[in-house]
């Protein structure tokens, strides 16, 4: 080894510098070595972020299809409790669940549900009155024939049930209007019978007493003829003209929907040369006019929606419009706003609608 590179030999000098340089190196190496731990240590950092946004954004992702299920879940429940018990309460309940599906698809085929139940009730409604309006007039058979015909339309699985009660009705009015058209129709024959039963009778008498005016037709014949010349006219005793007095009223019913009264004329009749006298009574027609008692104008209750939208259970958003068509699309908006799609990550966000 060459004396210059032995730092024994260094002189002091020498010796300064080169533990400068030595310090340098050091330096230069430890600086590298904690650069490259420091940039090691924020790649973990970054990857640990990274991956813990990405748990973060899966757990809200899987937060959020448990509550579309969940909310699906609600709607078909109150669906199905609609389908067999329609009331207007259940149907509102079902369509307010519909509101909070998101998934567009299983929405629409919720809604066309809805609207398959409304249409229903309102078929229910029409074969009920029908086959009522036949109750009433049973003997009339068009009213009959509309009334099956509108039993018929019922083809839905929930209609079974009020289908099979509204034939077994028309089943027992038909019976009634048959028997009681029977009865016409017996009693009838049963009046025919003895009409011509006592025309027969009266026929066989009368035959009997022209006989017996014929045996006795001879021998005062000539009496008659005498008691004609010496008379030169024919009486006939006992015979009498009877007088026919006809009499008659109309009085009209009271209508309520007229505010004036009419007062009809008398009818009177004539006399006839044959002395039979038809005196028409006095009718008269009023029509009354129901009093309303005027009218009094009172101011009557419109029903507003309180549309709301929460977040972690606190109404943030709320909205009063005049109908569910218009609170609904405001809920729609809100709920899909960028706002609520950033709380919801967070957040708990829910929505309703109130009556006011």
């Amino acid at each position: 080894m060459s004396k210059n590179l032995n730092p024994l030999n260094w002189t002091k000098k020498q010796q300064i510098i080169g533990g400068a340089v030595a310090l340098v190196l050091i330096g230069v190496v430890t600086t590298g070595i904690v650069v490259n731990a420091n940039h090691q240590a924020k790649e973990r950092k970054i990857e640990a972020l990274k991956n813990k946004k990405i748990k973060l954004c899966n757990a809200r992702a899987e937060k959020a299809r448990k509550l579309e299920k969940s909310n699906e879940a609600d709607s078909k429940k109150l669906l199905d409790i609609a389908e067999k018990t329609p009331t207007d309460k259940n149907i509102k309940l079902a369509e307010d669940s519909i509101l909070k599906v998101k998934n567009a698809e299983v929405k629409k085929a919720f809604d066309n549900q809805v609207v398959g139940i409304k249409n229903r009730v309102k078929l229910e409604n029409e074969v009920k009155t029908a086959v009522s309006n036949y109750q009433k007039d049973a003997m009339n058979q068009d009213k009959f024939k509309t009334a099956q015909q509108s039993v018929n339309k019922l083809t839905s699985s929930y209609s079974k049930g009020l289908k099979d009660s509204l034939n077994k009705q028309l089943a027992t009015s038909k019976k009634q209007a048959d028997d009681a058209t029977k009865a016409q129709q017996a009693k009838s024959e049963s009046d025919s019978k003895a009409k011509a039963t006592n025309t027969n009778k009266e026929q066989s008498a009368s035959t009997g007493n022209a006989t017996n005016n014929n045996a006795n037709a001879g021998t005062d014949s000539q009496s008659t003829v005498n008691n004609d010349v010496a008379s030169g006219s024919n009486s006939y005793g006992g015979g009498s003209q009877n007088n026919y007095s006809q009499g008659g009223s109309n009085t009209s019913q009271n209508n309520t929907n007229s505010g004036s009264s009419n007062q009809g004329q008398g009818n009177s009749g004539q006399n006839n040369s044959n002395s039979n006298t038809n005196t028409g009574g006095n009718g008269s027609n009023s029509n009354n006019n129901g009093s309303n008692g005027g009218n009094s104008s009172q101011p009557s209750h419109v029903t507003k929606y309180l549309a709301w939208v929460s977040v972690d259970g606190v109404r943030t958003y709320t909205q009063l419009c005049n109908s569910v068509a218009e609170a609904n699309s405001w809920t729609y908006g809100i709920l899909h706003s960028q706002e609520i799609i950033n709380l919801s990550f967070d957040h708990t966000i829910g929505n309703g609608l109130d009556n006011v």
